[in-house]
């Protein structure tokens, strides 16, 4: 999986600003101390409008069952996805790790503990032995003429999908915060975590100040 930052519009001065507008002041400059202050308080105290202002672009890469469950988050969000009804290029499919066992107990939680490596090995060959007929079906699919929007539905979930997503610094905030959390998937997370890993760089006090209060 794969998060590549493809632009950034504002910096922690344009949030610091936006807020600070209401009282008819503006900063030319970031101010270490008063600035970083004031982003703190906001982030705090609830007021996301400010971090709605800077925004970021991505293109993402993560297999279907990721993106799907990315796709939960709308609002504040615009993308754009390749589509195979267009595009008919040889498909690429993910590979866990590790598989994990179902939870005991609550379901929400998501996963448990590692299978045994018996279980691993076995379902390693399983799922690359669905990949290898899933390809062979798609591939005579489209010699035989098949249009290619009816050719991808035997692809599985497992295929590799690639979007462009741009939203803001607060939309990126949440995202973030759901799914790194120990309860969301793991697979989500590690996207998420390289999203992260990019707004930190790009809005160090903004986003410092967002992770550590979840409901900003």
């Amino acid at each position: 999986m794969k998060a590549e930052l493809l632009a950034v519009f504002g910096d922690d001065l344009m949030v610091a600003n936006a807020a600070r507008v209401s009282m008819a002041k503006h900063h030319d400059q970031f101010d270490e101390e008063s600035d970083s202050r004031l982003i703190r308080y906001l982030a705090r105290e609830g007021h996301w409008t400010p971090f709605g202002q800077p925004q970021a672009q991505f293109r993402l890469e993560a297999p279907i069952f990721v993106a799907r469950q990315w796709y939960r988050h709308t609002i504040g969000t615009v993308r754009n996805e390749v589509s195979r009804r267009y595009v008919d290029d040889e498909p690429r499919f993910f590979e866990p790790k590790e598989w994990r066992s179902r939870p005991e107990g609550n379901i929400k939680q998501g996963s448990g503990e590692p299978l045994t490596k018996q279980d691993q090995s076995y379902l390693h060959y399983l799922l690359i032995n669905m990949h290898e007929r899933a390809l062979d079906g798609y591939r005579d699919m489209l010699i035989r003429g098949v249009a290619p929007e009816q050719a991808r539905m035997i692809l599985p979930q497992t295929m590799y999908t690639t979007w462009v997503e741009t939203a803001s610094l607060a939309y990126w905030a949440r995202l973030c915060n759901l799914r790194l959390d120990s309860h969301a998937q793991k697979e989500t997370g590690e996207l998420a975590m390289q999203v992260a890993i990019h707004m930190a760089k790009a809005f160090p006090h903004s986003w410092a100040a967002l992770m550590d209060n979840t409901h900003a």
